[in-house]
């Protein structure tokens, strides 16, 4: 979805590869560790840091001062990067670094970036203590670990104070082991293997520690700068620059996933439509890795406290290989850290797999039947290779949907839904063409520039193809193109928009080549014909569903630094909405079904389940209020799932499983030939709307 982005930005934006800048001098600070004195800025990256200075001065979207305020976010930003629980510096350390909180802001103008690597040495000082005090604890006093105490974890520690001194650190550090001993104990493990896992975990976050390059410390440092002005703007080093998003898709020969750091973790922010994750519905947004294992019976090798890239570089492999992951299930709720181990078959994510598919709902409204249209878009993809060659059968999102249209035009619908769930963008141009099929001639997105130009993108075509009623069906993580499209659908009051808010990203990014690395940007937003930004806010449905995923843990509005949402001049005279009379009585009927269908009581129930398992702040380390927490919860969601199962006259369940009975609902079926549009709960409701506006629609026209 950003990649369309960049090339767009591309071709729009005058950046040169390299700016011409002399290097102002450089104060130099005494290096605190001993063992990385010889960790010291190049001067590589002393002029790339001047080059980002001044393309972020120049080209970014906000063009935000580079000022005392901006010093104090960078500052804040690093220290929230590198100790983000407050389980490494102590309050002396904070106390040396404030010395810099106003001063980032001249030192990064004059490219002297001693000041980063000092307080990134800092932290690899403070986190080996950390380790090496661990390992000594799981060796020296492994048996000396009570469970029978009444203490506590602090959860949340990201606004805690500052420990006072190393005492306070050992002691956090302490019941920080007993968690993890605790989690491994519930989980079925005896005593000689937690402890071996543990010792194996932390000696290998001590050897990959002793391994960090100048480069580890430039990354951070700059991106922790950078990042302050949003979160789609970074720099990528010379390694990872092949790593075009912060998220680092593994479309590309791996499992189709979109990842990113999470405190100690590696969690899946979205999964590739059609790709070997997706397919096999075992992974699922939120998600956090523990381990990486290769083949059917390869070790599991613990990733915890392990840098994105690296993680990245053990999922990926050869298509047609087998990667095991170990993983807290986004389902478990945020204390819950029970693992399970699924297999994935890497691959590469073909262009057909990603093609619109169609199907027909038949439902019977007041004893009718109605044939309901379904066009089901994972992505707005487009063969762009083939286009370039001038061949004319090259395959795209709008040619594909143009070929379902006539198929179910045929078949005489009576109304049409376009799902997007799950949908994370793709093609700008694909967008624009595929708004164009259903609105005719008109604006279809603007794009407004750091400099205040807006762009207006049209489609020319004279005459809608399709006519008929419609909505758009969309969830949390429907993104960017998928965003423009159904915002489109709802300013022209061309389609119902249903289901859940939709991601928030209405930026545009572009990447430019440094002398030492790349610095990706944003240099620009989309907004609606409306004048609406799809920015933070994304789309609102017109009828809303429960949401699959907690929309403050998943979307724009849950990144740092994420720009606002705002409105700008609109494109088009908005008429009279034809669905505003109509919209409260489809929402009551809606809410009426939804409390009684089981799939839509099992969802709105699980995700509050979950947020209230998100509010509590501490977790015993009593191993006996441990297990009655545990299992309290499980038989929560046993509940849950049982009570959906009887209302759908399915077999109960003794206790949870492994396999999360959320999948059940949000599962794509369309690759099993055995599977029915009537068995998705949110197509079939989507189907039952539409009908009822139909229905509605005729008794006001009767009288």
């Amino acid at each position: 979805m950003i990649a369309s982005a960049a090339r767009l930005a591309k071709t729009r934006t005058p950046l040169r590869t390299a700016l011409t800048l002399a290097l102002a001098g450089c104060l130099s600070l005494p290096a605190w560790g001993a063992a990385w004195q010889d960790l010291k800025p190049t001067r590589e990256q002393q002029l790339a840091s001047l080059n980002v200075v001044e393309l972020l001065r120049r080209y970014h979207y906000n063009k935000p001062p580079l000022d005392d305020s901006r010093s104090s976010k960078i500052y804040d930003s690093y220290l929230k990067l590198l100790d983000p629980n407050r389980s490494y510096f102590t309050a002396a350390d904070i106390e040396q670094f404030d010395t810099y909180r106003l001063r980032f802001d001249e030192l990064l103008q004059q490219a002297d970036l001693q000041p980063g690597f000092d307080i990134y040495i800092r932290h690899l000082e403070r986190l080996t203590e950390r380790l090496n005090f661990a390992i000594n604890q799981l060796e020296n006093h492994f048996d000396s670990f009570d469970f029978d105490s009444e203490a506590v974890l602090q959860l949340d520690r990201e606004e805690a104070p500052w420990a006072k001194n190393t005492a306070e650190l050992d002691e956090l550090w302490r019941l920080r082991l007993k968690d993890e001993i605790l989690r491994l104990k519930l989980a079925g493990k005896d005593a000689k293997g937690i402890q071996e896992l543990l010792l194996k975990r932390y000696k290998n976050q001590l050897k990959r520690l002793n391994q960090t390059r100048d480069e580890d410390i430039f990354q951070a440092y700059i991106n922790a700068f950078a990042m302050t002005y949003d979160p789609h703007t970074q720099y990528l080093s010379p390694d990872n620059a092949e790593n075009f998003d912060i998220n680092m898709s593994l479309s590309l020969e791996g499992i189709g996933a979109v990842l990113q750091t999470d405190s100690d973790y590696v969690k899946v922010v979205r999964l590739v439509p059609a790709g070997p994750a997706d397919k096999g519905k075992q992974l699922q947004p939120a998600d956090r890795i523990v381990s990486v294992g290769q083949g059917d019976k390869g070790e599991l090798t613990d990733v915890i406290g392990w840098r994105l890239d690296e993680v990245v570089k053990l999922i990926r492999g050869p298509k047609g290989s087998t990667v095991r992951l170990e993983i807290i299930p986004s389902a478990n709720g945020a204390n819950d850290l029970s693992t399970k181990v699924i297999q994935i078959t890497r691959d590469a994510v073909k262009l057909e797999e990603q093609a619109a598919k169609k199907s027909i709902l038949n439902l019977t409204d007041n004893g009718k039947p109605v044939k309901v249209g379904v066009i089901e878009i994972p992505a707005f993809y487009m063969d762009f290779k083939a286009y370039r060659e001038g061949k004319s059968d090259y395959k795209s999102t709008t040619r594909d949907v143009k070929r379902l249209l006539k198929e179910l035009q045929a078949e005489k619908i009576d109304g049409l839904v376009i799902d997007l769930r799950n949908n994370g963008g793709g093609s700008l141009q694909e967008a624009n063409e595929l708004t164009g099929l259903f609105i005719g001639q008109g604006p279809t997105v603007l794009v407004r520039n750091s400099d205040g130009r807006v762009d207006v993108l049209s489609d020319d075509r004279s005459k809608p193809m399709y006519q008929g009623p419609m909505a758009v069906l969309v969830n949390r993580l429907s993104a960017s193109a998928s965003e423009i499209f159904a915002g489109a659908m709802q300013d022209y009051h061309r389609a119902l928009i249903l289901g859940g808010q939709t991601f928030g990203k209405g930026t545009v990014q572009t990447v430019q080549p440094l002398n030492h690395g790349e610095l990706k940007l944003t240099l620009a937003k989309f907004y609606r014909v409306s004048g609406k930004s799809t920015q933070h806010q994304g789309v609102i449905p017109d009828v809303s569903y429960p949401s699959i995923v907690d929309v403050k843990e998943i979307g724009e509005s849950a990144l740092p630094e994420a720009l606002p949402y705002d409105s700008i001049r609109p494109a088009i005279n908005v008429s009279k909405n034809p669905y505003a009379p109509y919209l409260q009585q489809l929402q009551d009927r809606h809410l009426l079904r939804a409390a009684n269908d089981p799939d839509f009581v099992f969802t709105r129930d699980s995700l509050q389940l979950a947020q209230k398992l998100a509010k509590e702040t501490t977790l015993t380390l009593n191993e006996k209020g441990r297990r009655a927490y545990k299992e309290a919860i499980e038989q929560q969601r046993l509940v849950l799932e049982n009570a959906r199962r009887k209302a759908k006259g399915e077999e109960l369940l003794s206790k949870i499983d492994d396999e999360d009975p959320l999948e059940e609902v949000v599962a794509d079926d369309s690759d099993d030939p055995h599977s029915k549009p009537e068995d998705d709960a949110f197509l079939v409701e989507s189907g039952r709307i539409l009908a009822d506006y139909l229905t509605l629609q005729q008794r006001v026209a009767k009288h």
